[in-house]
């Protein structure tokens, strides 16, 4: 298994060792010793999947509290994948990593706690999986506006994206108060 950082101190490209032959494909997806040993000790709490269609934006999503890490990896289709640092302290506050995920090339990408999370779907459909360090919380349930023009995301979108009204309504970074943003 190797690891890349990104830009964005904390998050990482993840690429799980593939075995393969005529009939396919095996890899694991989690083994809580091996990601320790590559520093990643981490618990897996609750795993999570989502179908979307071509040009659906999901995101910015984040909880607090109870902030959640995500292990996410598409498994079909292909996904460009966004991590934006929203902790007030960080000297990265505000800066984001956006990283290609595609079936075709099995890979994960580490999104620790303190971080909101989104992706775009740019293949016809996708098959997107992930795993949260803490379960699901609706009164923690959190998010920023998709197009934040202070955190500039640079989306591979056509036109506008189909969102969710959660994500339509969603406030700027700005309007969010330290209370609402995780440490």
């Amino acid at each position: 298994m190797k690891t890349t950082p990104t830009d964005l101190p904390g998050t990482l490209i993840i690429e799980p060792d593939v075995y393969g032959d005529e009939r396919g494909f095996f890899m694991e997806t989690w083994n809580r010793a091996r990601y320790a040993e590559l520093g990643l000790d981490f618990e897996l709490v609750q795993c999570n999947l989502s179908r979307s269609r071509k040009g659906v934006l999901r995101g910015l999503h984040y909880q607090y509290p109870n902030p959640q890490g995500k292990l996410v990896q598409v498994l079909e289709g292909r996904v460009f994948d966004v991590a934006v640092d929203i902790r007030p302290d960080s000297p990265y506050f505000g800066r984001w990593a956006g990283v290609w995920l595609d079936a075709a090339e099995p890979r994960q990408f580490w999104i620790p706690e303190g971080f909101a999370h989104g992706f775009c779907v740019v293949s016809e459909t996708a098959l997107f999986a992930y795993g949260c360090t803490r379960p699901y919380d609706a009164e923690a349930d959190r998010a920023i506006a998709w197009n934040d023009e202070t955190i500039a995301i640079q989306w591979p979108l056509e036109g506008e994206p189909e969102l969710s009204e959660k994500d339509r309504k969603a406030p700027r970074l700005a309007a969010l108060s330290r209370n609402d943003l995780p440490e």
